[in-house]
């Protein structure tokens, strides 16, 4: 008997395709017979979790035949005193990923849209169509957003607008000002996520005051993530601060248990754990300032970057100097789902990996 599955499926769902991750380096090790590969796909921290991460780890492992708290009270709490928030504005995720997802699972739905800019995070664009919700991609401006136009797009029709600070993948960042006029202008019925994954690597003196507006706009969502700075992404746990009855909205959606033991404990070490941040922060800035050297040097176009990753832009197709990486033994991103087909996302690593990267480009490059 013959199924077809995908014709049971929604709507949305037969027009989209799987998520692509970064390559794992043992599938290219077994791929290419070769070894001591670098990852600078995935925007990992290259420093692995901190020491106060991995003790909270070993602490927690023999309670792993308890079900974790289904509430993060211990985490929440935290979170509360360090942002200054009600620990009830503050919703725990398997990952900020899951949380945007839950978003959208639990406001957006058929004839009804979703404002985003173009080259942005593609979780957005597969979200929307999942949903048979109205994509309204705004087009880009410096391969980044341009908030009066997405201003401009917004609807009756919008539920959610999506922004991304600093972008991923280009690194673009909007400003304090930027961001301010753009939530001005926005209607209150219309929900706003500003995922700020990588605000950690974000100077101090520029880095937005994002759970203060909370006060000012009740639509307002703050999505981070212990994934990258924290170096946790194996455990896949972040957080959305919001208005506290957008809270318990979502939690009649959340699934029970969305966040696992190790990952409660492990993220409560490591938002302790400031020497940690500050060495991994201090690290993405020497090996951004090294890839923009080299990049100036040879004369290559570059995106300047906010994150913890910089996109070179090839200004021709970048797929077989992707691979021609890959035989170098270094993993990178290519980006041509995302519309930049000529761009390459290279994630920051440790100082020798940044090394072994430069080095491939110039043989690949010629």
């Amino acid at each position: 008997m013959n199924i077809d599955f995908l014709a049971l499926a929604n709507p949305g769902v037969p027009g989209l395709h799987p998520y692509q991750p970064g390559k794992p380096v043992e599938e290219l090790e077994r791929e290419l017979g070769i070894s001591h590969s670098v990852k600078l796909a995935s925007n990992e921290n290259p420093l692995g979790p901190g020491p106060k991460a991995i003790a909270a780890i070993q602490k927690a492992l023999p309670e792993l035949a308890r079900y974790p708290d289904a509430n993060g009270f211990s985490l929440k709490t935290a979170l509360a005193s360090k942002l200054k928030v009600g620990a009830d504005q503050i919703i725990l995720g398997n990952g900020s990923n899951e949380l945007i997802d839950l978003l959208f699972h639990t406001f957006v739905g058929p004839q009804q849209e979703v404002v985003y800019s173009q080259y942005t995070f593609i979780v957005y664009a597969l979200a929307t169509q999942a949903h048979g919700a109205k994509a309204v991609e705004v087009p880009a401006v410096n391969c980044g957003h341009d908030l009066d136009a997405m201003a401009a797009a917004i609807t009756p029709a919008t539920r959610l607008v999506c922004i991304t600070n600093p972008n991923n993948p280009t690194g673009t960042f909007l400003t304090q000002n930027e961001v301010k006029a753009f939530m001005a202008c926005v209607p209150a019925n219309v929900l706003v996520v500003l995922d700020e994954a990588y605000t950690e690597y974000v100077n101090d003196a520029e880095r937005l005051p994002s759970i203060d507006w909370l006060k000012e706009y009740p639509n307002l969502i703050v999505s981070r993530t212990f994934s990258k700075a924290y170096g946790l992404a194996g455990l896949r746990v972040g957080y959305m601060v919001c208005h506290p009855e957008l809270v318990a909205v979502l939690n009649r959606v959340r699934e029970p248990f969305n966040c696992n033991s190790l990952a409660l404990a492990a993220a409560e070490a490591a938002l302790g754990d400031d020497a940690y941040l500050a060495e991994a922060v201090a690290l993405n800035r020497q090996g951004m300032a090294m890839y923009e050297a080299f990049f100036n040097e040879q004369g290559l176009k570059y995106i300047p970057s906010k994150g913890n990753f910089i996109t070179l832009d090839l200004e021709r197709d970048a797929g077989p100097v992707y691979e021609a990486l890959l035989r170098e033994g270094v993993i990178v991103r290519p980006i041509a789902g995302y519309g930049l087909p000529a761009c390459l996302r290279i994630s920051i690593g440790l100082e020798q990996e940044n090394h072994r990267c430069i080095e491939a480009l110039k043989k690949v490059l010629g």
